[in-house]
């Protein structure tokens, strides 16, 4: 075994120190440093692998024609990626246990073996026949997929070496061991050595690598954050174990948009693709009270989302703010702007919101919807169930416009939605059949979509406020 130097390496940052200490001299991380030994030669080993030393190439020379992307068989995994699978690029798949990321994997592979090449699945946690049960549960066994159940980086890397297979996937990451790293598996040096190990394998060979990665309780990627910097690309796997749904998003990626997101469905017999988002995110909207229609931009697609809000008089002297797929913060800023600018009195009720079909919306896109929303939810008066609600705000309750409006209203208009409520001035041509409502404040916007309503009310049905 080759001799090894030490260094301590920061689980949040990367950071490497010649000694420990109690901080991350970096990132300023407390208790984060972790004994670190490398195989010395390891860099010598590598140029000797290569061939000699290196020459540099013009960059105009570089035929990336040589190359084509692996172009799957789900148009979301496709999406997500950029257009498919890069050749010679290492990919880190991470999700919280049971979301599905095994089965998802299983249905990649079994799209790359059908597509005419071979595929080395291999797993360090489970055996075998748990796999190969796994396979002909979601009815994907094939030939092409060939099934490695092995922890021995250097019994992988000869057997992709030797197999020359079109992908690789490897189940987990934390759970490989180099023996030439004196350290568990799971720990920081095996982990960064076994991904750095497998990148140039994928560099030389050209075979894609995907790897899984395991989370924190937090919710953040295991291991050292340096591995998310190694890696070509990181997609994370998003979902509720009772839900149907699963969002694959990509946090990083170098051969295209981290904006994209790939949709799917977790049934008994695996997962699918869903190929109409919108459909099933919208679901069956009704005019109830406490609901928004957002035309929301999820990459270069626009998705018709519903934002749901739930005022009521609070129990305790505290009113409680909570939250789902939307920023805490946001939403405490329009519950401001809606008291002080449009006179919608939220100091005694609790205010939920939530986005359904569990995606998550970021945008400030979302800020009058929800404001909306939440106004309505309060007041117990529907919004018009043929309207959607695009626009910004600001502290001044002033509505502001967002990016690419004409692509949100046309995906709008091609569902079905007869009018839009948006910032004055920021649409010039609306799509045909839809109608337009400007605004240029908050106030004003709940004066025309809640005061009519309002006042038309049945005698019998009392406001809420």
């Amino acid at each position: 075994m080759s001799k090894s130097s030490v260094a301590f390496v920061c689980r949040e940052c990367g950071g490497e120190s010649i000694r420990w200490s109690g901080q991350c001299p970096h990132c300023r991380a407390w208790n984060t440093l972790e004994e670190f030994r490398a195989p010395r030669g390891a860099g010598q080993e590598a140029r000797r692998a290569a061939g000699g030393p290196a020459r540099p190439v013009p960059i105009t020379e570089v035929d990336v024609s040589a190359a084509p992307r692996l172009v799957l068989a789900w148009d979301e995994l496709n999406r997500t990626l950029g257009g498919g699978v890069v050749p010679g690029s290492l990919l880190l798949l991470a999700g919280e246990p049971g979301v599905g990321k095994s089965t998802l994997l299983m249905h990649l592979a079994a799209q790359a073996a059908l597509a005419g090449g071979r595929v080395l699945y291999t797993s360090g946690e489970e055996s075998a026949q748990q796999v190969g049960m796994r396979a002909r549960r979601l009815g994907v066994a094939t030939p092409g997929l060939l099934m490695l159940a092995e922890t021995d980086l250097d019994a992988v890397v000869g057997v992709i070496e030797r197999e020359t297979p079109a992908l690789v996937i490897v189940d987990s990451i934390q759970t490989m061991h180099d023996p030439a790293v004196e350290a568990t598996p799971g720990s920081v040096s095996q982990v960064r050595e076994s991904a750095a190990r497998l990148l140039r394998v994928a560099k030389a060979s050209g075979v894609p690598v995907f790897l899984v990665g395991h989370v924190t309780k937090e919710g953040a990627i295991a291991g050292p954050r340096v591995l998310e910097h190694m890696v070509d690309t990181v997609l994370s796997l998003e979902g509720e174990r009772g839900q149907e749904f699963r969002i694959l998003r990509a946090v990083k990626n170098r051969f295209g948009s981290t904006e994209e997101i790939g949709i799917f469905s977790m049934g008994e017999d695996g997962m699918a693709e869903v190929r109409d988002p919108t459909t099933v995110l919208l679901g069956d909207h009704r005019a109830v009270p406490g609901t928004a229609v957002l035309p929301a931009m999820e990459g270069s697609r626009p998705l018709l989302v519903e934002l749901q809000a739930l005022a009521a008089t609070t129990q305790y002297g505290l009113p409680r703010r909570a939250v789902n797929g939307l920023d805490l913060n946001r939403l405490h800023m329009i519950v401001a702007v809606l008291d002080k600018r449009a006179g919608v009195e939220l100091k005694q009720a609790d205010v939920y919101a939530n986005v359904a079909g569990g995606l998550r919306i970021v945008e400030p896109a979302a800020d009058l919807p929800l404001a909306l929303a939440i106004a309505s939810s309060l007041r117990d008066v529907p919004l018009p169930v043929e309207t959607v609600v695009i626009g910004e705000l600001g502290l001044a309750g002033d509505v502001r416009r967002v990016g690419r409006m004409e692509r949100r209203l046309q995906e709008a208009a091609r569902r079905g939605f007869t009018h839009a409520m948006v910032p004055r001035g920021s649409v010039t041509a609306p799509p045909p059949g839809m109608a337009l409502i400007e605004v240029r404040e908050v106030g004003e916007a709940v004066d025309l979509l809640l005061r009519g309503r309002e006042a038309a009310r049945p005698a019998s049905q009392p406001a809420a406020n």
